[in-house]
């Protein structure tokens, strides 16, 4: 057994990692645009519903749907879109950016905001529909009370971009 002054530290040390980690990129079950493939969102969810072939700014590209009853607890429907250019180089198997469609009531502005924090820019006041946007790669659309979610993008980290519209919390 660790005496209890290294086993803090220790405890400290991989919270922190733990935090520092989550810091880098917004994800969602186990799907992280930038990083995951083709392989681990199968192995997670299984077949898709629905595949479609398509051509993104001249690449071929492949969008996967995830409709209810296949789709996570709470969720009606998970679209993943693959196929990312990094550094110049085409990787059609890696995940560019995938949307979740949340049941009503699973996701709110409140959980939201626990869950990911004050946003880097959002909707002008009064807008509607009002929407999050989070430089980790995270784009939340909410209903039109601004209080349910209807949407979540999930998308590679983004380098802050001051001014760029909406209001600055």
């Amino acid at each position: 057994m660790m005496p209890r002054g290294p086993r803090c530290l220790l405890l400290g040390v991989l919270a922190l990692a733990l935090v520092t980690a989550g810091a880098q990129a917004a994800e969602w079950g186990g799907i992280k645009p930038g990083e995951s493939t083709m392989e681990m969102v199968r192995s997670r969810y299984g077949t898709p519903t629905a595949t479609r072939n398509e051509k993104t700014d001249g690449y071929d590209t492949a969008k996967w749907s995830y409709e209810s009853p296949r789709t996570p607890a709470g969720i009606k429907s998970l679209v993943v879109d693959f196929g990312l250019l990094v550094g110049g180089v085409f990787q059609a198997q890696v995940v560019r950016t995938f949307r979740l469609e949340p049941k009503p009531g699973l996701f709110t502005r409140a959980t939201v905001l626990a869950g990911w924090g004050e946003p880097a820019r959002s909707s002008p006041v009064g807008e509607i529909p009002l929407w999050f946007f989070y430089d980790t790669g995270l784009i939340v659309y909410f209903d039109k009370e601004g209080w349910q979610v209807e949407a979540m993008v999930f998308v590679p980290p983004q380098p802050p971009t001051p001014g760029a519209g909406g209001r600055q919390p």
